[in-house]
């Protein structure tokens, strides 16, 4: 629900689509801790202006089950890799959250009880209520989806507001604009225009899981410092995706 007052959140409860390679920083793999810090401090300061945060992080900075499918491996197995990479990188970004006194849980799709909760809906749901930040790992638990799916999937259940879905750029483009001058970014679009138009931003599964369970997608920029507690005040160019 959106808050109505000025000095208030614009959203009570926000899910962070964050990618894998968002942790790589300036390392061409891996997990770099100052690009974690980074993040973190972000994502508890959104936290403490009132917004209740939730966070899927891909696993792209380690592994990419399509990339291993491309390499001739099974794709069932890849894509559990693939979830496990999360995993890891979930970990990362809660110690780095511990580390800096943050309160956070973190819910895992596979069961890997030494380093996370098993996802259970009403135990994530109390821990945000009680101020923690929620981070979920293993991807839905099931091959062939996506973590922009397990995004989605996670902000329906959890009842959020709003999916944050950051990226490189500022927004969705008619095309990729660091490869087209002249490539258009749009202020608003309808989740089927996105989907009509094959935008790649999130997977045609993430749009209509959102579409189905109305809750809008905002895509904007990572790059720049304060960018998660900006988007949410609604002060920077962004994207919004909604009915």
């Amino acid at each position: 629900m959106a808050d109505d007052s000025p000095a208030g959140p614009l959203y009570r409860r926000a899910l962070l689509k964050l990618s894998g390679e968002a942790l790589l920083g300036e390392r061409p793999y891996g997990i770099d801790p100052d690009a974690t810090t980074r993040f973190a401090h972000e994502i508890r300061a959104a936290s403490l202006g009132g917004t209740q945060m939730c966070v899927v992080v891909g696993g792209g900075n380690i592994f990419r089950g399509m990339a291993g499918v491309a390499s001739g491996m099974d794709r069932v197995k890849a894509d559990y890799i693939g979830m496990l990479a999360t995993v890891m990188n979930a970990v990362a970004l809660g110690n780095a959250l511990d580390r800096i006194g943050s309160p956070c849980a973190i819910h895992s799709a596979i069961p890997v009880e030494a380093v996370a909760e098993p996802f259970q809906r009403d135990r994530a749901v109390r821990d945000l209520d009680s101020g923690r930040i929620v981070i979920f790992a293993g991807g839905t638990g099931n091959p062939f989806f996506t973590t922009d799916t397990t995004a989605a999937l996670r902000a329906a259940e959890m009842g959020c507001d709003v999916i944050l879905k950051a990226t490189q750029v500022d927004g969705i483009y008619s095309a990729d604009p660091k490869l087209d001058p002249d490539a258009i970014r749009y202020d608003r679009l309808t989740y089927d225009e996105a989907l009509a138009r094959n935008l790649k931003v999130m997977d045609g599964a993430a749009f209509a899981l959102a579409r189905d369970s109305r809750i809008p997608i905002v895509v904007f920029s990572i790059e720049a410092q304060g960018s998660i507690e900006q988007v949410l005040a609604g002060r920077m160019a962004s994207t919004l995706v909604m009915a």
